[in-house]
């Protein structure tokens, strides 16, 4: 699929999530029992009683668009614990250097809710670059916790690609098939937890 139809394959899915999301507006007490999303630098739930996701993949430092939001919408009466690393305070100015207490407080947040993390997403936007999706892959390569959606147009795909084969990790063509696999992929860790 070329870029172009990336952009409307994306585009239509946002719009989708959105719609949805207003649908799914309903009262908040009836949805308190389902998805809860816990952002950083919240701290991770002591209780692990439902599924936990990582929304992983492109921010390029608030730059890439916010695809998590439309993921959170999507899976709101799932029974889900969303860890979003898309804080809505995040500091450009802050430095990405480990003597930066706000960088550092962030990466260490990331680190702890993607071991934390029953499932992994790892979402590489075209036109991204992703570096920290990069590391975070590489890292989680072998785990078993990833589904990884990395259309055409992003810098590295044949990387992502390859290793994604060789080390097993699911890949999805389309965020309808994205949600459809998280989805999957949460009924299954809730069943094994009881």
């Amino acid at each position: 699929m070329g870029e172009g139809g990336v952009g409307a394959d994306a585009a239509s899915f946002m719009l989708r999530l959105f719609l949805t999301s207003l649908l799914l507006a309903v009262p908040v007490a009836a949805q308190a029992a389902e998805a809860v999303t816990i952002t950083s630098p919240a701290p991770l739930p002591a209780n692990h009683d439902r599924a936990r996701l990582f929304l992983g993949g492109s921010i390029d430092m608030g730059k890439a668009t916010d695809w998590q939001r439309a993921m959170i919408a999507a899976l709101t009466t799932e029974r889900v614990a969303i860890l979003n690393p898309r804080r809505p305070d995040w500091n450009p100015a802050w430095k990405p250097e480990a003597s930066d207490q706000n960088f550092r407080q962030q990466v260490e947040w990331e680190l702890a809710a993607l071991d934390s993390a029953d499932i992994i997403i790892l979402y590489f936007a075209p036109g991204s670059q992703s570096p920290v999706s990069l590391l975070e892959m590489g890292l989680h390569a072998r785990s078993g916790k990833l589904i990884i959606f990395c259309p055409d147009g992003f810098w590295r795909k044949g990387n992502v690609d390859i290793t994604a084969a060789r080390y097993g990790a699911q890949q999805v063509s389309s965020f309808d098939e994205l949600l459809s696999a998280v989805r999957a992929r949460i009924a299954m860790v809730n069943r094994a937890l009881g």
